[in-house]
């Protein structure tokens, strides 16, 4: 039986095949969508990546007669840990063949690590923070994934079972049909309740004109700080800094139609909530091969600009402020966005992963015609810590 050997990644050589691993195991997929190579570089560099001033990792390979059939990232975010009150290393961007002796080399190389360092509860998959990819497919395996969202062969689960690995917490993704003929389900309610809290609160809607007007009115930190706090009692959750938050936005504000961004505000101007959609890009990338150059970008400019029949619209992000959750505001959100995917021609809308134990998360679907198509979970396991 041949020797798995797992190392920690030394150089920029094996932090390059470390991200393209992904590639190769899924080349063959039609529903994976690939790490985008220049980002989760970027993402792995503590030059770029603002989350390493709270955050510590490690990455590893696991090789199997000289050939890579494994990896898996080791993290301490030590801002997540002293919020929730936790010891947790995290592992992420797990990815190994279908045996059981290279998935368990993988883990107990972080296990190890993470006890090293004084933690005694392993959790994941979860990235360095919320806005990194998380949670393990469980069911939708034969759907189509997105680029802020895990894809996992069936058998990844069934290893961390067999692992000794719980579940830790449970998420679920919907299709949402873009409301139009045949999918009208009860749409006008968001429009009536819209036009109520607009009357009773005064509420609208700020539409920008350019992105330019974005970042100069100051609406990064307003925006993503309605984000800090409606998802501050989510799992894991770490509050994101202004550093953070500028680069989320410049990593997301070059794929966005301004006419899908979708700003709450009271009468007063104060921003209390935003939904962020994009056109689904899983298609381009698998095209790109996950690489913006040499030609990527050809297919990214195309899906982004030139797509005449668009088929899927992702949806980023939904917040509201905890105090103006039972006031309609995500009526707001709605009513504005969904007459432009009707316009555009979206068929339909991929929610976000949300936690499927969170009630208002869930019942702002009600009025639209929609299914459970995906769900992933985060598996934990208390280390043997002496």
């Amino acid at each position: 039986m041949s020797e798995i050997v797992v190392s920690p990644v030394k150089n920029k050589k094996e932090l390059r095949a470390f991200v393209r691993f992904n590639y190769e195991l899924y080349k063959d997929c039609p529903y994976a969508v690939p790490d985008f190579l220049e980002d989760t570089l970027d993402t792995f560099n503590p030059k770029k990546n603002p989350a390493f001033r709270f955050c510590e990792a490690e990455f590893f390979l696991a090789r199997k007669e000289g050939k890579i059939v494994g990896r898996v990232a080791a993290i301490i975010n030590h801002r997540a840990n002293e919020t929730w009150k936790q010891r947790n290393v995290r592992f992420g961007w797990i990815d190994f063949i279908d045996d059981l002796e290279v998935s368990r080399a993988l883990l107990e190389a972080v296990e190890k690590w993470g006890a090293e360092k004084g933690m005694n509860r392993i959790v994941g998959p979860l990235g360095f923070t919320d806005m990194d990819l998380e949670g393990m497919l469980t069911e939708g395996f034969d759907q189509l994934s997105t680029m802020n969202s895990i894809y996992n062969y069936p058998y990844y689960p069934q290893h961390m079972l067999q692992l000794g690995y719980e579940k830790e917490v449970g998420w679920v993704e919907r299709k949402v049909m873009v409301p139009g003929k045949g999918h009208e389900a009860n749409r006008q309610k968001y429009f009536k309740v819209a036009e109520l809290v607009k009357k009773r609160y005064g509420f609208r809607i700020h539409k920008f004109k350019n992105k330019k007007e974005i970042y100069e009115g100051g609406y990064i930190p307003k925006v993503l700080g309605v984000v800090n706090k409606a998802y501050a009692n989510l799992y894991g959750y770490s509050e994101m800094d202004e550093e953070q938050m500028n680069t989320y936005a410049k990593q997301y504000l070059q794929y966005l139609d301004k006419r899908y961004l979708s700003v709450v505000e009271t009468a007063e101007g104060e921003v209390i909530g935003m939904g962020i959609c994009i056109t689904s890009l899983s298609r381009a990338i698998q095209k790109a091969k996950a690489k913006l150059f040499p030609f990527g970008w050809y297919h990214m400019a195309k899906a982004l600009w030139f797509n005449r029949h668009p088929q899927i619209l992702d949806m980023l992000l939904v917040g509201v402020l905890p105090e103006y959750q039972e006031k309609g505001a995500n009526a707001l959100i709605f009513a504005d966005l969904i007459p432009e995917g009707t316009k555009d021609g979206y068929e339909w809308a991929e929610t976000h992963h949300q936690l499927e134990d969170n009630g208002p998360s869930q019942a702002q679907w009600k009025n639209l015609e929609c299914t459970i198509h995906k769900k992933r979970v985060a598996f934990g396991k208390n280390l043997n810590v002496k």
